[in-house]
């Protein structure tokens, strides 16, 4: 499989989903986040998009969202149980995998999910981590565990002009959860659970001692 490839194309494509503004419906909207949403050109299912401005610096901000084994992120994201690193590519790009707690009361078991990962920056200081399914000889489907597929998913850091405090995130998810779930479990799922991410990625950035 091509990895490199596969991974500069969900780049690219979830920079289109940044900057295309048409069809998307605003479904949930909080202190720290609007959720939207549109159907998915990728599955049957929808792709979500959070927009929110974290006070903290785009740098202190993406300590706490970058997609290292051991990072902050399992610490804060009630969503990421454990993160594991199974190949780095390049420098930038790496196959990696998510374990997710069961969530909605039980109702969603625990799942894992295989990505290629492409963390990019930008000459204007914005930085993102973009993600997408891949199959890795190293980790088949495992016991105990739905597998699930992330179709192109991430979170991009947009510095604010003027205000060197605030950043900008963008978060993308679009995962198709595997197993029966009723399709109304899944669509109250994601955008309470995203409004949840910039809640406590909010509180994990104020909680970071100064870099």
């Amino acid at each position: 499989m091509d990895y490199e490839h596969k991974a500069k194309a969900v780049g690219d494509c979830l920079l289109g989903y940044k900057t295309d503004e048409s069809g998307w419906k605003v479904c949930k909207k909080s202190n720290d986040v609007v959720v939207s949403w549109r159907p998915s050109s990728e599955f049957p299912g929808n792709v979500y998009k959070g927009e929110g401005i974290v006070s903290g610096s785009p740098e202190r901000v993406w300590q706490c969202l970058k997609p290292v084994p051991n990072g902050l992120r399992v610490k804060w994201d009630n969503n990421v149980k454990k993160f594991e690193l199974l190949e780095q590519i390049t420098e930038d790009i790496s196959i990696c995998r998510t374990v997710t707690p069961s969530a909605a009361m039980g109702i969603i078991a625990p799942r894992d999910f295989v990505d290629v990962i492409l963390v990019k920056q930008y000459e204007d200081g914005t930085i993102s981590s973009n993600a997408t399914n891949v199959s890795h000889p190293g980790c088949p489907p495992q016991s105990g565990y739905v597998r699930g597929l992330n179709h192109p998913c991430g979170c991009i850091c947009v510095p604010i002009s003027g205000e060197p405090n605030k950043t900008q995130v963008f978060s993308f998810f679009q995962t198709d959860l595997g197993g029966f779930l009723p399709r109304s479990v899944v669509d109250s799922f994601f955008p309470s659970s995203m409004a949840e991410f910039y809640s406590n990625l909010a509180k994990a950035v104020k909680s970071l001692k100064d870099l």
